[in-house]
């Protein structure tokens, strides 16, 4: 329940955020071209708000509504969320929206989008500036990847390093090393160091979007951190900072030793004799020690355990990259991260399309959950920042409804020279609202299909 509640306050402070800039984007614009701005407000409210105040000679209204799903201004003289006709069929009055230049109705349209787009920069740079850069090569990682099932269909097996595709080397684990894969012709590996060539068939990405796991991850070393006092571990002499690196001959990771030691409990569960049983108990294992390899044979107790507590840290198991920046430089570099983010989930925008991408889309549960379950503000701007990235780019789509749609018409209104009708608006308007609904619906479904199923 506690991790719920820290993801769920996570989220509603993350939009709430993003919700206020995107609509004082409009607010400001509205006002820098003496547009009449009715409402402002947080979250939307049917039939009644939680709160409302209006400053004294102010003529806007501020609001927070009830229902956590965006947010809106109320222009006046434009057809909105609020579908207030009654208002079109007045006379035109001067600080309207429709009585301003297509232009300057433009920029108020735009408004929104840009400032979530500058908001997402200006936190991606401080990030930088905060707390750097830290990232693992993917091309130094000792033990290499794990993949899973697909990935090995396709050709990886568990310990190959990923050096490039199709000629272009990857650098870090991330958006752009999948799209790297599953566009590529041709994967180069290092196996038992060796470069190897992995083939990579066209439907990849719809068969990674069928399945429920990572396609890929770091193999972890096996590094002893502590011993349970007289352990089995403790007994053959194993001590705090060997590196175990082979089993049976066989070299393995950390995760490799968990999966090895469960499928032979199990084994000595359905076991008839007990000779079979001890033989499962027993573990011939190498380690290294100051850079001395060492051998030894120890016998796991009768829960298939060895009394060992593993390193877990990242940066004392796999190296490390770190970056830092100046005030100064972490500006173009949260630029380039800014853009390079947008540009990434446009492109990964194509596989929404596809029957197992239209699965994948998510509600509010799915964004929640991609919050940590503790609090950490590092990941908390970062996590903020991608989605004020993704609702600036959400809100252009050419929907109507959306800031994209009101767009546009609005070009279209400049390169024509004449005005969609009223009636065309308002209809366009519910055409949108209704597609935007039943988005959100499907999207939430398939939340509730995840967590159920």
């Amino acid at each position: 329940m506690e991790t719920f509640l820290i993801k769920a306050l996570q989220l509603i402070l993350s939009l709430s955020l993003l919700v206020i800039i995107h609509e004082m984007g409009h607010f400001l614009f509205a006002k820098l071209f003496k547009t009449r701005v009715e409402k402002f407000c947080l979250f939307f409210d049917p039939w009644f708000t939680l709160f409302k105040f209006k400053p004294k000679k102010s003529e806007t209204e501020y609001a927070v509504g009830w229902l956590p799903l965006g947010g809106y201004v109320k222009i006046s003289g434009m057809i909105d969320e609020s579908m207030d006709t009654e208002q079109m069929k007045q006379p035109v009055k001067p600080w309207e929206f429709r009585a301003k230049p297509a232009w300057q109705r433009l920029l108020i349209m735009v408004g929104g989008v840009v400032f979530n787009f500058l908001l997402a920069l200006f936190i991606y740079s401080m990030i930088l500036f905060a707390w750097g850069d830290a990232y693992i090569p993917v091309q130094k990682a000792p033990l290499g990847m794990d993949f899973n099932e697909t990935m090995h269909q396709v050709g990886f097996e568990d310990g190959d390093v990923l050096i490039s595709a199709d000629g272009v080397p990857f650098e870090r684990m991330g958006t752009d090393l999948l799209t790297g894969i599953v566009d590529a012709r041709q994967v180069t590996v290092l196996r038992n160091g060796e470069p190897a060539s992995v083939y990579i068939p066209d439907n990849l990405m719809d068969r990674l979007l069928a399945d429920s796991t990572r396609f890929a991850d770091f193999r972890y070393p096996y590094v002893i951190d502590s011993l349970v006092a007289d352990s089995p571990a403790q007994l053959a002499g194993l001590q705090p900072g060997d590196s175990i690196t082979r089993m049976d001959g066989q070299s393995i990771s950390f995760q490799d030793f968990l999966l090895t030691m469960d499928q032979r409990r199990r084994q000595a569960e359905s076991a008839t004799n007990d000779s079979l049983r001890n033989a499962l108990r027993q573990v011939n294992l190498t380690y290294m020690r100051d850079g001395v390899t060492h051998n030894l044979t120890l016998k796991a107790d009768t829960a298939f355990k060895v009394g060992v507590y593993a390193v877990m840290q990242t940066d004392r198991l796999l190296p490390v990259v770190q970056k830092k920046y100046t005030f100064f430089s972490s500006i173009p570099a949260g630029v380039e991260l800014g853009v390079n983010t947008l540009a990434g989930y446009v492109d990964q925008m194509k596989y929404l399309f596809s029957k197992e991408g239209a699965k994948q889309l998510g509600g509010f549960g799915t964004i929640g959950s991609i919050f940590p379950a503790t609090w950490d503000w590092h990941q908390f701007w970062y996590m903020t920042a991608f989605l004020s990235i993704i609702l600036a780019f959400m809100n252009i789509l050419p929907i109507p409804a959306l800031d994209g749609g009101h767009v546009l018409f609005l070009l279209y209104e400049i390169i024509a020279r004449r005005k969609p009708s009223d009636k065309f608006m308002e209809r366009a308007q519910v055409a949108g609202m209704f597609i935007l609904f039943a988005l959100l619906i499907w999207a939430n479904l398939n939340d509730v299909l995840r967590f159920l199923f």
